[in-house]
């Protein structure tokens, strides 16, 4: 059997996720797959068009390569892909979902409640931008580019106070020691699937992965990721979800913010796993509505 060829881009977190997944399907086929770096180069010129784009811009790069037949397989942060599917791929995995918080990364072991009066806290997320205006409105919020270490290398020149990412992503990367508080996810939801892993195949090739994909894992990021497509909202919104299954039941609650911080809708509902045939969907659909009727239109 030849070897998979799974693509990924040349930043560090691409790699070290890919490289995760190749290990997994090593694992469970015997066969290490070739690891292929799509667009290292062109990367950089990506990134500037993100900033306008969203980070979707990254995944369309990876999705040509698959779609022209240069890799089999590719991996995304799912919180950074798309809602809307591309024709001619399919999502045939969602592994185990890791930690969903965001991190605050400050100088001295500050948190968010001790960080002083104007203090400058760097993120690239509307979302985080809107929860920082919201909770601490005496902070100046700063836009940031860049990868991990850069982000975390505004802290420590002292450029920075502050700066918030994915705990998940500091963990892949073995940067959970600049962690100076984890951010709960009952008042500060994260993005839609944030902490898991999507793996892309071009339909047909669904067994290629598929005994990657965690069942409970797959319902809880759908459900938050459905509500986002359902409020027609890119994966660079002002959007918090957070579901969880407890004793049969899921349960879904997502936040929409004005950019400003200084307003902001809930919404909250519940059902049991086995009492419909699409769960996720369901549940996305009341929080969606409810949302919608609550006025988070007029905020997005």
């Amino acid at each position: 059997m030849a070897a998979l060829r799974v693509g990924t881009r040349g930043s560090a977190l691409a790699l070290t996720q890919t490289t995760t997944v190749a290990s997994a399907l090593a694992a469970k086929s015997g066969v290490t797959p070739e690891i292929v770096t799509i667009s290292t180069e062109g990367d950089r010129s990506l990134e500037s068009l993100a900033v306008l784009g969203g980070t979707g811009v990254f995944a369309s790069a990876l999705r040509d390569a698959l779609l022209a037949g240069e890799v089999d397989v590719i991996v995304h942060s799912l919180k950074d892909l798309p809602t809307a599917a591309q024709p001619g791929l399919v999502i045939a995995a969602i592994p185990k979902r890791v930690d969903a918080r965001d991190a605050l990364c400050a100088r001295d072991a500050l948190t968010l409640d001790t960080l002083p009066a104007g203090a400058r806290v760097g993120t690239g997320s509307p979302r985080r931008a809107a929860q920082l205006r919201a909770r601490r409105p005496d902070l100046a919020v700063v836009d940031i580019r860049g990868n991990v270490d850069t982000r975390l290398g505004k802290v420590e020149s002292g450029e920075y106070d502050a700066v918030i990412l994915a705990a998940a992503g500091l963990d892949r990367l073995g940067r959970l020691d600049a962690v100076t508080e984890y951010l709960g996810l009952d008042g500060w939801p994260t993005a839609p699937g944030q902490g898991a892993l999507a793996i892309e195949v071009r339909t047909g090739d669904e067994k290629l992965v598929a005994g990657l994909n965690h069942a409970t894992s797959r319902i809880l990021v759908e459900a938050e990721r459905h509500t986002l497509a359902l409020l027609e909202a890119g994966c660079s919104a002002p959007v918090g979800a957070h579901a969880i299954i407890d004793d049969g039941m899921l349960f879904l609650s997502a936040r929409v913010y004005a950019a400003d911080g200084t307003e902001r809708v809930t919404s909250s509902h519940a059902l049991y796993v086995t009492d419909t045939k699409d769960p996720a969907r369901e549940v996305a659909a009341r929080v969606a509505n409810e949302l919608l009727e609550l006025g988070a239109g007029r905020l997005m």
